[in-house]
């Protein structure tokens, strides 16, 4: 659950206090979710290939061929550095996403050929290996980003194309930020996974679901409550459930937004993890915050609900 402490808020969560103040921390490094994931899996020294396996979590095939994550942003240019707005900001539809993805792939030909896996998560299929050591859209949401992107030629090129692209014109007579860029990061071809640490994984995410495919673990979407997926969720075995939807740049631009997500959480999955905890239902939950700043999971089994004198405290606390 990135994001779970990434802004002070006065929302209290029963719930989830609960489990973190009974459980027992295991410190960590503050990182990403990205990195967390390739320890998670054991890539070891094999980078996590965000386009390609954001390729095969959303059904595609990348067939050997290197794949790069070209998500659609807006970067502001400011007198002396360029800001950047991530998809995820920009409420951007299927039929806008078709739409840029059709003129670049018609513009670009085999040079450079983009698809969208979502509105929000497009691939790139690069003529060739590219060195592409930029951060994910969400990391820098709000951030100065570097004026040198990686292949400037390409992504020049991309530019031009999407400021004169009519619906970035309606975009803008609405009063909505135009997609202005693609923005290249996570290059490489699928890895080998070999790691099966868990019996099933749920996420939103399609490079989560894809390195569950690569790595021959059952996977689906994520389930719409905590309720359904213990309801789907084979009894045996450990099970991977990634919340990512308090990640930035909700948690830094939207306090009230934020809140509404956080108790949303609490209703819809922490309430009812509990309530299995509770009645034996299932042996163990550790909530995994990676991008906290001094503890990155918590453990709780059944038994530890009892540890009265750990007591409950506000998120903000852990912030």
């Amino acid at each position: 659950m990135p994001g779970l402490f990434a802004a002070r808020s006065a929302t209290r969560l029963p719930c989830a206090e609960l489990l973190i103040a009974r459980g027992r921390c295991t410190a960590s490094e503050a990182r990403s979710l990205e990195a967390w994931l390739h320890d998670a899996f054991e890539l070891g020294e094999e980078p996590l290939a965000c386009g390609a396996l954001t390729l095969l979590g959303g059904g595609g095939e990348p067939e050997g061929y290197s794949w790069s994550r070209a998500d659609p942003v807006h970067l502001q240019l400011m007198r002396d550095r360029v800001l950047l707005v991530p998809a995820a900001a920009l409420q951007i539809t299927q039929h806008e996403a078709a739409a840029l993805t059709g003129a670049l792939n018609r513009h670009f030909g085999a040079r450079l050929t983009v698809q969208a896996v979502d509105a929000e998560r497009w691939v790139a299929k690069l003529p060739h290996e590219l060195a592409i050591d930029t951060e994910a859209p969400l990391a820098l949401a709000g951030r100065d980003v570097p004026l040198g992107l990686p292949a400037p030629e390409l992504i020049n090129e991309a530019q031009m194309l999407l400021h004169s692209h009519p619906l970035n014109e309606a975009r803008e007579a609405r009063g909505a930020l135009p997609v202005n860029s693609l923005w290249l990061w996570g290059a490489g071809r699928a890895p080998q996974v070999h790691a099966r640490p868990w019996h099933s994984v749920s996420a939103a995410d399609p490079v989560v679901l894809g390195l569950a495919r690569a790595a021959g673990i059952r996977h689906r979407a994520l389930a719409g409550d905590g309720a359904d997926w213990l309801a789907r969720t084979p009894q045996e075995g450990r099970h991977l459930l990634v919340l990512d939807g308090l990640r930035a740049p909700l948690a830094l631009s939207d306090e009230e937004s934020y809140r509404d997500k956080l108790a949303a959480l609490e209703r819809e999955w922490f309430a009812p993890l509990l309530a299995a905890l509770r009645g034996a239902h299932i042996g163990m939950v550790t909530i995994h915050v990676p991008d906290a700043a001094e503890c990155a999971a918590y453990e709780t089994i059944r038994g530890d609900l009892r540890r009265f004198w750990r007591r409950p405290k506000a998120l903000e606390h852990y912030a």
